[in-house]
């Protein structure tokens, strides 16, 4: 019964209209996402900062926190262990309340809703979580259809609604099925229906991904994709896993001790990060330079032959749709790329290539006129840039 009362608390136990269908999006200069309709976002965090207290002293979940999230956007939280990022989450649906600062939904301040009205909130904000929660001895069908059981709805109704869902997340053929015989990503389909029965306008996930071998997670993530598009909502996700924001999300907040140290679209955020946080964070999706050639690298030549070694950045703003072979070979026949990688990112050739070439040919800046920028030092361009990693000695 508890486990009842639970999944009722987080899901509501009302049952609400299908929302409006949702306004087109439109990004001013210079601001974030809002909706067209009204002009207005969908979430706004006003300076919003949460404490616990402990034997060690007072905690600083989060500190000052402002930011904003469009309907329809697919919003990223990340940052390190103990940053803040669920407790953030968990203010969107007032599960956890702030110490300072608003929350607020369609312009409603959550801090301010009596019980009544923070039931009819947690039917319109969905929550799916890392660990599945799913009831062992219930069948599929009936996981899904608990919160609207709980509700009073009639039988006949729920069977419609739920047999809706399964096939909206690919589960219709599984309905009868009892947890135990299901996959890890089959259950967190089951765990996503079970978080769309009210129909929410927002959807909040918890590291929902995380217990998932890559093929499921990367299903998963084109369910949410084809879910928030269809449903017209508003998906808040925590990943620890840099590869699936960069996957899924439109925009990004990072979260270093409680507060935001960087926000922003995806692209410019991990093309060009700004924080210490931030490139920690981004490091893995790096592509770093093998040891085996950093074993033969050397400050300076002292005029003896050899090749420098370059590495080629690309944030995706001066160049946003990579760099041709073409470009590559006018830097010469005795050019060599060595390592490296492009990903893309809502359009936009990310990443860093390695390259080696004769001294002689840098000294006479082939590099810069071929690719059009500069050395990262003298901030040439002011985006893209070349940076000499070292240099090694010809071969005798």
């Amino acid at each position: 019964m508890n486990s009842v009362l639970n999944i009722a608390a987080l899901v509501g136990v009302e049952v609400s209209l299908p929302p409006p269908p949702s306004p087109p999006l439109v990004k001013p200069a210079g601001a974030g996402f809002v909706s067209a309709a009204t002009g207005r976002p969908h979430l706004v965090f006003e300076r919003v900062s949460r404490q616990y207290a402990s034997p060690a002293g007072p905690v600083h979940a989060l500190r000052e926190v402002s930011f904003t999230v469009a309907r329809g956007e697919i919003f990223g939280i990340i940052g390190r262990s103990g940053a803040g990022k669920s407790t953030l989450l968990r203010t969107i649906n007032a599960l956890e309340t702030p110490d300072t600062g608003t929350v607020a939904i369609n312009n409603v301040n959550v801090g301010s809703l009596d019980e009544d009205a923070l039931v009819s909130l947690r039917r319109r904000v969905g929550m799916i979580f890392q660990h599945f929660n799913l009831l062992s001895a219930k069948t599929v069908r009936d996981n899904v259809g608990l919160p609207l059981r709980v509700a009073g709805i009639a039988p006949e109704q729920i069977r419609t609604r739920v047999d809706a869902l399964l096939d909206l997340v690919g589960l219709r053929d599984k309905a009868d099925v009892y947890p135990a015989k299901l996959s890890g990503g089959q259950k967190q389909r089951v765990g996503i229906a079970r978080a769309l029965v009210h129909e929410p306008e927002v959807l909040l996930c918890d590291e929902a991904t995380s217990a998932l071998d890559p093929e499921s997670t990367q299903a998963i993530l084109a369910l949410l994709r084809d879910i928030s598009s269809k449903m017209g909502l508003t998906v808040v996700l925590i990943a620890h896993d840099m590869a699936v924001i960069r996957e899924i999300c439109d925009r990004v907040l990072v979260l270093d001790h409680g507060r935001v140290v960087e926000q922003g679209e995806v692209w410019r955020v991990f093309g060009d990060p700004q924080a210490q946080a931030t490139r920690a964070l981004l490091r893995p999706l790096q592509h770093g330079l093998p040891a085996d050639l950093a074993a033969q690298l050397v400050d300076d030549l002292h005029d003896s032959p050899g090749d420098v070694l370059l590495s080629l950045r690309f944030n995706g703003a001066a160049h946003p749709q990579g760099v041709s072979l073409q470009q590559l070979a006018l830097l010469g026949p005795d050019a060599t790329l060595i390592h490296g990688g492009l990903d893309r990112i809502r359009g936009h050739a990310q990443g860093s290539l390695l390259v080696s070439l004769p001294v002689a040919s840098w000294q006479a800046g082939k590099a810069r006129s071929v690719f059009g920028f500069g050395n990262s030092k003298d901030g040439y361009n002011g985006a893209d840039f070349i940076e000499v990693l070292g240099y090694v000695p010809a071969r005798t």
